[in-house]
C-alpha cells in the first residue's frame, strides 16, 4: 500500500580535486627548505710527483703543521694541543694582527666591499693523520680549525659590517671569505696500509 522511495544521493563532483592536490603539491615544494648536504673544506694534496714541486714554492713561515697521531693525540708544529688552544693558534696564525716575519705573509689586495686590504691568502694549514687515527678525534681537529676561520670572520664583520657573519649578506660574506680564504690541504695518512680504517 505504502510504497519506499529511495533517495538518490548526489555524486561528487570530483574534477577539482586533482588541480587542488597539485597547487598543495607545490605549495609544499616551494615552502620546505631542500637539504643542502655539506662537508668540510679541504685542499687534497697533488700527486706524488708534482707534491714535492709545490713544496718548494711554500715558504716555511706560511705553514703550520697540524698532526693527529694513532692515540688521537694532536700537536701544532710539534707542541700538544688542546682543541680550545688549537682554535686559538690556528686563528693568531692565520691573521697574524702584528705582521710577524714567523707567520704567514700576507698580500694587499683590492676586495669588493672592504676597499684595498691585507689579505691572509699565503697561508697553508697542512693536517697530517694516521692510518688509525679515530674519526672522533680527527673531526675534533677540524671542527676546532673550522672555529678559527669563523671567529676572524665574525670579528671582521663586526669590525666593517657592524653586524656578525650570520647576519651578513652574500656578498659581505664572499668578502670576509677573500680576507680570510679556508686554505687546508691534507696529506695522505701515514702508517701502515694494512691497519686501514682512517678518515
Amino acid at each position: 500500500m505504502f510504497k519506499r522511495t529511495k533517495k538518490q544521493v548526489p555524486g561528487l563532483n570530483m574534477t577539482a580535486t586533482a588541480d587542488i592536490s597539485f597547487m598543495l603539491l607545490i605549495f609544499f615544494l616551494v615552502a620546505t627548505s631542500m637539504y643542502e648536504e655539506k662537508g668540510l673544506q679541504a685542499q687534497l694534496p697533488p700527486p706524488q710527483d708534482q707534491r714535492r714541486e709545490a713544496e718548494l714554492h711554500v715558504a716555511r713561515r706560511n705553514v703550520a703543521e697540524i698532526v693527529v697521531d694513532a692515540d688521537g693525540r694532536t700537536t701544532l708544529d710539534g707542541e700538544a694541543v688542546t682543541a680550545e688552544q688549537l682554535t686559538e693558534r690556528v686563528a693568531t696564525f692565520v691573521a697574524n694582527a702584528a705582521n710577524d716575519a714567523s707567520m704567514p705573509e700576507k698580500s694587499l689586495r683590492d676586495v669588493n666591499l672592504l676597499g684595498t686590504t691585507e689579505v691572509s691568502d699565503r697561508h697553508v694549514v697542512s693536517i697530517q693523520t694516521d692510518r688509525l687515527t679515530s674519526y672522533d678525534a680527527y673531526f675534533q681537529m677540524r671542527h676546532a680549525v673550522a672555529r678559527a676561520y669563523a671567529r676572524l670572520r665574525n670579528q671582521l664583520a663586526h669590525e666593517r659590517f657592524g653586524r656578525s657573519y650570520a647576519a651578513c649578506s652574500p656578498e659581505q660574506r664572499e668578502a670576509l671569505g677573500m680576507v680570510y680564504p679556508v686554505r687546508i690541504s691534507e696529506q695522505p695518512p701515514a702508517g701502515n696500509e694494512e691497519k686501514g680504517g682512517t678518515p
